[in-house]
């Protein structure tokens, strides 16, 4: 297997507010996990920073998965802690007042492969040269498309597309959703919405099938989404199991 993650500011943000990983344990099991963190003086960028460096050192620290209900047990009990740990850097700085960020994460061992994610960044697989979205968003737009009131045209654009319904930071207790997921996949893909909002699941599929190595492939998509104004963070984490 091959991977590699990156995050760019983008041309229009002072300052990034993402935080990427992607770590593999001694048995061979990997975390990915992107995080969208938001709130003034830089304080988006410690929300998305706790929850990234709690899951990568509790991740390591445990040595293996365990089972899947092990897994998803840990996956939960875990970003529950970071939301509490986000919350309580809130209490001891009060300029952080309203820090939060999304997560998106996906565990892949031998068995298994989990998707988890709050928020609106967003998790795909690779298969058979298809692209598959696998979360879900917690936007208002997301919500409203589900019910009808919108359709996929008016959500595109609609001005209040980055409303959250759900992020760590924002309430004292969260659940994440998570996925149990195929393992046959080609790829794992996971992004901020600095990416999905400068291109689409076509262009995005383009890149990655080309014939260019995983680390230049990233950084054509990064260049794209600048190309196109690069009005986010943009951060991607992408494992691809066939080397390529």
């Amino acid at each position: 297997m091959k991977y590699f993650y990156i995050t760019d500011t983008g041309n229009v943000r002072e300052h990034n507010e993402d935080s990427v990983t992607i770590v593999e344990n001694s048995c061979g099991e990997y975390m990915l996990a992107v995080a969208d963190g938001m709130g003034g003086h830089r304080a988006g960028e410690v929300a998305s920073n706790i929850v990234i460096n709690h899951l990568t050192d509790t991740f390591l620290k445990n040595k293996e998965l365990g089972t899947k209900e092990e897994a998803i047990k840990w996956l939960q009990e875990t970003v529950s802690e970071a939301n509490k740990l986000i919350i309580e850097h809130t209490q001891d700085h009060p300029e952080s007042t309203g820090m939060g960020t999304t997560i998106v994460t996906a565990l892949l061992s031998k068995d298994y492969l989990l998707f988890g994610n709050i928020g609106d960044s967003s998790g795909f697989v690779l298969k058979n040269h298809e692209i598959h979205k696998i979360t879900n968003d917690h936007t208002l737009v997301n919500l409203l498309l589900k019910s009808g009131e919108l359709t996929e045209e008016e959500a595109k654009d609609h001005p209040k597309k980055n409303v959250l319904m759900k992020a760590l930071g924002a309430t004292t207790t969260v659940e994440m959703d998570v996925f149990d997921v195929e393992r046959d996949i080609d790829g794992i893909l996971l992004c901020s919405d600095g990416l999905t909002n400068m291109l689409d699941n076509e262009q995005i599929l383009k890149v990655l099938e080309s014939d260019l190595t995983i680390q230049e492939k990233l950084n054509k998509l990064i260049v794209k989404c600048n190309n196109r104004g690069g009005t986010d963070n943009i951060s991607i984490a992408y494992l691809s199991k066939d080397g390529d």
